[in-house]
């Protein structure tokens, strides 16, 4: 199913959907929802051949967040073989919050955890 990426990108639609595919196969290692879904990516850009990646982690002190960025690097350059290179940058200025997982994202949260999460977000920031 071809859908709108949730992320901001220059890509072609067939390209960008083929990163939202490989996206799908990384997850975070504390929440067990993919990285698309849970929308940590922000942006993915293809200048002078580099892919540039940027994005964001579910918690600020995350120990392994290398880890994560190294494999979202890897995986998107494995369906963007134009891309000379791939550089991935964590965005630490805007921290993410359940607003901006994909309604996906949202019925596999609930499935795994048993509650809302964006429903029980809202109703904190009320």
């Amino acid at each position: 199913m071809d859908e709108k990426p949730v992320f901001e990108t220059n890509l072609p639609p067939d390209k960008a959907q083929k990163v939202v595919e490989i996206l799908r196969q990384v997850y975070d290692p504390e929440i067990p929802i993919n990285v698309y879904d849970l929308g940590l990516i922000r942006r993915i850009w293809l200048e002078d051949g580099v892919l540039k990646v940027v994005m964001t982690l579910t918690a600020v002190g995350c120990p392994v967040a290398g880890n994560v960025a190294q494999e979202v690097g890897y995986a998107v350059q494995s369906v963007v073989p134009e891309a000379k290179d791939v550089e991935v940058e964590i965005d630490f200025e805007r921290p993410w919050d359940p607003m901006q997982m994909t309604p996906q994202g949202r019925e596999m949260f609930k499935a795994i955890y048993g509650y809302d999460i964006v429903e029980q977000y809202q109703a904190a920031q009320a």
